[in-house]
Parts: C-alpha cells; structure tokens; sequence
C-alpha cells in the first residue's frame, strides 16, 4: 500500500498531459469533456505544462499540442517498442488468416497496456491504439494476464488494484473468476465493458502468451457480437488463438525480451 495521499495537483496534471498527448490539438472545452476537471484548473495546469516544456500552443491557435519533450517520457519502454516490432509479423499474419482483429498487451502496474494492433481497418479502427492501457479485472487481456501469472505477481497485481480501482470485487471472488479462466484455457470481456466502451456490439477472448519460463503477455481476438458468438469463437479460433500465442511466446523468448 502507498505510504502517502496522492498529489491530487500532479494527478490533475498527468491527466491534462495525457489528454492532449491523445487528442492533441486539444482546446480547454475537449480537455474538460474528457477529465470533468474545472477549466480554470485545467489552464492552470496547460500553463505548468507549457513552462516545463511538455505543451505547446497549437501553431493555428486551436488548442494545445505536445512537444518533443514527451519522448523523454517514454525512453524506459524500449522494451514494448521491441516487443511490438517481434510480434507485428504475427499479428498479420494472424488477421490475414482468420480475418478477425488482436491486441498483444502487456501489463503495465495496474492495467495492461496495448503494444500492438491488427485493427487497422473496419469497424474495429477505434481508440484503442498503441499505448492504450486497458483495465484488468474487465479486459480480456487483463483476466487471461491475471489468470495465468504466479501466486506472487497476481496479489502484487490485487493490492494495487485494491488502491485504483473502486468496488473491487473480493479475493476470494476474483480467484474463484480466475480458476474458471485457467480451466477454459481462455478470457473473455465484461459484459459492462463490452456496453459502456462499445455499445455492446463488441467482445474479445484473450489467451496468454506464455513459455515454459516466462508469462509475457496476452493476445486477444475481437469479434462483432451479431457475427460470432462465444460458441462459435471457442470452436472456431480459439486453437488457432493458442497457437499464435505460443508462435509469440518462442519469438519473445529468442529474442529475450
């Protein structure tokens, strides 16, 4: 558990950060639409940025951008750029074979984050970029990766949950949950999720990407729920998922990522 509060000011401020690194150029009315922080807060804020040299005012005036002083952000995660570049091949190939999309995730503290796409194109082209960082105990990915680590990653993963994430379901709860996804060798998105991120009329199936050494990841397979059902997904893909996995899995390994 945290030793200290949070620095409500810092949060407040990561959060405009990373509103315009997403959105950018992003006017003071997107950024409140998106954080529900006051405006006057979120100026206040913009001109921190400004001064530390992370934001900018957009050339034509229309909100505000990011620098190149965001990289040095990101220098620590050279890792998930290799990662992404190992396992690009495969997820083509993945999506010219069997037509539907994947995510290769890995978790990043509390929430897993996406570090490569196939979702190009189609309806799937949503958000959910590189970078994007999905929550755990809701995402595919997030269960298949909470399902499959060891004894000791799983309660470091729980006691940060416990700190971030409200109503937290019990450890008891999420273990019985867990159990059922080692045993169908599979996860599956919320429900809720699912209806508050895509109306509904998305889902997705995860499987770890694992060796016999190491847990590295997972990769996900999404689906348009009026095509294919569960049923159909697990009989259909759900072999073929596993093997991409596994392909990931011995390419990660090789490279010792």
């Amino acid at each position: 558990m945290a030793s200290y509060k949070p620095v409500e000011a810092v949060l407040r401020g990561l959060e405009v950060l990373r509103v315009v690194n997403r959105s950018g150029p992003a006017t003071v009315r997107a950024i409140h639409q998106e954080t529900g922080l006051d405006k006057s807060t979120i100026i206040r804020m913009l001109e921190t940025l400004i001064h530390a040299g992370y934001v900018t005012v957009a050339s034509n005036g229309g909100g505000y951008g990011v620098t190149g002083r965001v990289l040095q952000l990101s220098t620590g995660f050279v890792r998930y750029d290799k990662a992404a570049e190992i396992c690009a091949p495969i997820l083509s190939n993945f999506r010219q074979n069997y037509g539907w999309p994947s995510d290769f995730a890995i978790r990043d503290d509390d929430a897993m984050i996406v570090v490569r796409t196939s979702r190009e194109t189609g309806p799937f082209n949503f958000n959910r970029n590189p970078g994007f960082r999905a929550p755990i105990m809701l995402t595919s990915i997030g269960k298949a990766y909470l399902a499959f680590c060891d004894d000791v990653e799983a309660n470091e993963i729980l006691d940060r949950l416990a700190e971030t994430v409200p109503h937290l379901p019990s450890r008891a709860r999420i273990e019985r949950a867990m159990a059922k996804v080692r045993a169908a060798g599979y996860a599956v998105m919320d429900d809720g999720y699912s209806q508050r991120e895509y109306k509904g009329t998305i889902w997705a199936m995860a499987v770890p990407v694992q060796d016999h050494a190491r847990l590295y990841g997972a990769l996900n397979m999404m689906f348009l729920k009026q095509t294919v059902s569960p049923d159909i997904a697990t009989e259909r893909y759900l072999a073929p998922l596993q093997a991409a996995a596994a392909e990931m899995a011995e390419a990660l390994g090789r490279d010792e990522i």
